[in-house]
């Protein structure tokens, strides 16, 4: 069971306000969205902003013309007086405070519009920013649980961020209606907007605070929404459905949700009843200052200074006023701490990868003509105690195929990413042609090397497309993806299916048609075969293949490795020995090198392994 969230102290005000260094940036990359949008919706802004203090002025000089009408000697009847004309005035005025109201209708209605493309359009833009930039991480930083943190914040950033956007313009919007508003006021009683700063300032420190400790508590709870989100999904997926059937694991799962998901709605609902509370304390203040303003207008009404439409005109930019800067103090404390969450975002961005090609990186040779040498290399797993690999030397021929074996955790397929670059050795080094592997580009070395993991990936996707993505430059050859089909044995099984290449396969889609293990490892080997690779590498691909299925595919992939050189991984001892060369891996060094007849001959850990793997087949 996951310990408590650690606390994290809540922003200071200085970090708050030191977050809004983020917004430039965010603006800049709306604007890099769509140009057009931007300029569309902050001009019908700037437009709708002067629409209410306008619709407010013609309020007034409605009532004070109704009044101007009342204390004269009308004709009988309104069609009489329409006709005489002294309804004109009036007439005019509504029908321009009608087409007042349903031009800011129709204003708000484009400006969503606008703003719901623009802001899907900056969330596909990030998104796509996103996967670019994890795609150059290292491996070991997708093993780092503090970068999931970050990735899964960063995540949620790309699409919680939507509403920042109509919240900013909306904020601009709002400035230039309260300006509008405090000309006015100031025309008639200056003084009235101090009172208004006075009331509203303790109301925007409260909602800035809280703010903030909202962000923290989101921040504190990153690891505990994952491990939610992990078990929601353990406990309700095709993946794991047969498990939890058999093991009756429903009710592990749903007690452990519960009692995590508790947690976490008391800390909201603890924050949110504080929230509440003073948040209603500091706004009675402002409601306060509003009535204090009211009754003075009020009293100079009466007092002659004002007229009737002035008493409605003062009386309604006063509340607006103060409606608007409410919101607009809030909306303020509202993007500091919307800027807060952008730094999840950015931070991610900042990320940069360790192994990267050196500026003046080369080009693989080819052919390779003297293969690979690991020198002394060792290489341990971040705050690992252990060393994964120590000591490691061996070489590895070109055009030659070799065999790893060794028990679990002996190093295999570690030393398979280091040379693929996946990970970097801490001591020693590996070359490549008498050359330091690091000197090569990085694209260019993993271009010419095809790996199938153990745990390769079961794309939902076309069978074509399962096989194409191992070389995405030709996805749409289909006579390739046929020859790689063809030499991974997956021909067969490909055609009988529905569709053939085109069938959509996995459960996840309603047209997916599901496979065996065995059928989905020999998909994996044809997506190496796609690859035009000078290295082939084997990682235990085969394991759910019965005996004879491997013998057939590893056979095979050796007669067609003639000119590549080749690593195959197998715990079968049976299939290894067709190698030319058998590397005996124990404590992430080499114990014993040779062939099959030559390490049986010296009667070592692999005579031992072999005989007691044959021993279960007599």
């Amino acid at each position: 069971m996951p310990g408590p969230a650690v606390a994290r102290p809540s922003p200071s005000l200085r970090q708050r306000m030191g977050a809004l260094r983020n917004l430039p940036p965010f603006l800049r990359e709306i604007w890099a969205t769509s140009r057009a949008l931007t300029c569309v919706s902050l001009g019908l802004r700037l437009i709708r902003a002067l629409l209410p203090v306008i619709t407010l002025y013609v309020g007034k000089l409605i009532i004070d013309e109704a009044i101007r009408i009342a204390g004269t000697d009308l004709p009988a009847g309104l069609v009489a007086a329409w006709r005489n004309g002294h309804l004109d005035p009036m007439l005019w005025l509504l029908l321009l405070e009608l087409g007042l109201a349903v031009l800011s209708d129709v204003l708000g209605r484009i400006i969503a519009y606008a703003d719901s493309l623009l802001s899907e359009r900056y969330t596909n833009a990030t998104s796509i920013r996103l996967m670019e930039h994890a795609a150059k991480l290292d491996l070991e930083d997708f093993e780092d649980p503090d970068l999931q943190d970050k990735l899964d914040r960063a995540r949620r950033q790309t699409m919680g961020r939507m509403n920042l956007l109509s919240m900013l313009f909306g904020q601009a919007q709002d400035m230039v209606t309260v300006i509008s508003f405090a000309i006015g006021l100031m025309v008639y009683a200056p003084w009235l907007i101090l009172l208004l700063a006075v009331a509203l300032i303790p109301a925007f420190v409260g909602e800035s605070h809280f703010n903030a400790l909202n962000y923290s508590l989101n921040f504190q709870w990153t690891a505990e929404r994952r491990q939610l989100e992990y078990i929601r999904q353990m406990g309700a997926s095709l993946e794991t459905a047969k498990e939890v059937k058999i093991f009756n694991l429903n009710r592990f799962f749903i007690e452990r949700f519960r009692t995590m998901s508790a947690k976490f709605y008391e800390a909201n609902r603890a924050l949110a009843r504080r929230r509440a509370f003073w948040g209603s304390l500091l706004a009675a203040l402002g409601t306060l200052g509003y009535y204090v303003a009211y009754g003075y207008i009020a009293w100079r009404t009466v007092s002659g200074d004002f007229t009737i439409g002035d008493l409605t005109f003062l009386a309604g930019s006063f509340r607006r006023l103060r409606q608007m800067l409410e919101s607009l103090l809030s909306g303020l404390s509202q993007v500091a701490g919307q800027a807060l969450y952008l730094d999840d975002l950015y931070s991610f961005f900042e990320i940069e990868p360790e192994i990267a090609s050196k500026p003046d990186a080369i080009a693989v040779p080819k052919p390779i003509a003297q293969g690979f040498v690991f020198e002394d290399v060792g290489f341990r797993y971040p705050e690992a105690e252990n060393w994964a690999l120590r000591g490691l030397s061996f070489e590895l021929r070109a055009g030659e195929v070799l065999a790893l074996v060794g028990e679990n955790g002996a190093g295999k397929t570690t030393l398979v990413k280091l040379l693929a670059r996946l990970y970097e050795p801490d001591e020693g080094r590996i070359l490549l042609d008498g050359r330091d592997l690091r000197d090569y580009d990085l694209d260019d070395l993993r271009a010419n090397i095809g790996v199938i993991f153990q745990d390769f990936v079961r794309y939902h996707l076309s069978a074509g497309e399962n096989i194409g993505v191992g070389n995405i430059d030709d996805l749409g050859n289909r006579e390739r993806i046929e020859w790689a089909a063809q030499r991974a044995m997956a021909d067969g099984l490909i055609e009988a299916l529905p569709m053939g290449y085109e069938q959509m396969i996995g459960r996840r889609f309603k047209t997916g048609v599901d496979l065996s293990g065995g059928q989905w490892q020999k998909i994996a080997i044809a997506r190496a075969y796609m690859r035009d690779a000078q290295v082939m590498i084997l990682d235990e691909p085969t394991a759910a293949l019965d005996a004879r299925s491997e013998f057939e595919v590893f056979q095979r992939f050796k007669d067609l490795s003639d000119d590549r050189t080749a690593v195959l991984i197998s715990h079968r001892f049976s299939s290894v020995r067709m190698a030319d060369r058998i590397l005996v891996l124990a404590g992430g060094r080499v114990e014993a090198s040779g062939t099959h007849a030559q390490l049986m001959a010296q009667g070592g850990r692999y005579a031992e392994l072999f005989e007691l793997q044959a021993a279960g087949y007599r």
